[in-house]
């Protein structure tokens, strides 16, 4: 059911117990990752890698991280070749699948090392699988959790 070069992993049991307060019926709770540095799920990337690399360095920077974490992070991004072809559309198509096999799912985009909501994050917005199909490249806000419905 996934796209080639996306994989899914499983969340700790905490996280899932947080996804469970806000999507009761969950039977699975997954990380959706893109080999070994997802950025391109977060962002498309820039086509100057130094810009590109200008960028993740200030957002790890935010996280607070120092300067040698910040590095290794970065050579694991440099290490990681783009995705072939854009991802919001394949990311959708898989949304489409899942929701007609399996129903309303959560979905929750974050940078860093954090992989799913914690209880401090708002509500979940609701969106209708239509809509995400409609607008594959904006259906998903980063730190905004989103329940998508049939």
């Amino acid at each position: 059911m996934l796209p080639p070069g996306l994989a899914a992993q499983p969340l700790d049991s905490a996280t899932a117990g947080v996804v469970r307060r806000h999507l009761p019926g969950a039977q699975t709770v997954a990380a959706l990752l893109v080999g070994a540095c997802s950025c391109d799920l977060v962002r498309s990337r820039d086509p100057d890698p130094r810009e590109d690399e200008r960028h993740l360095r200030s957002r790890y920077g935010r996280l607070g991280l120092g300067r040698d974490e910040i590095i290794r992070r970065l050579e694991r991004h440099r290490r990681h070749p783009p995705a072939p072809g854009p991802w919001p559309p394949r990311l959708a198509a898989f949304v489409a699948e899942h929701a007609r096999n399996a129903g309303s799912t959560l979905y929750a985009l974050h940078f860093g090392d954090r992989p799913g909501p914690a209880p401090s994050d708002p509500l979940p917005l609701t969106r209708t699988l239509a809509a995400v199909l409609a607008h594959p490249d904006g259906w998903l806000e980063e730190g905004q959790p989103l329940l998508v419905v049939r």
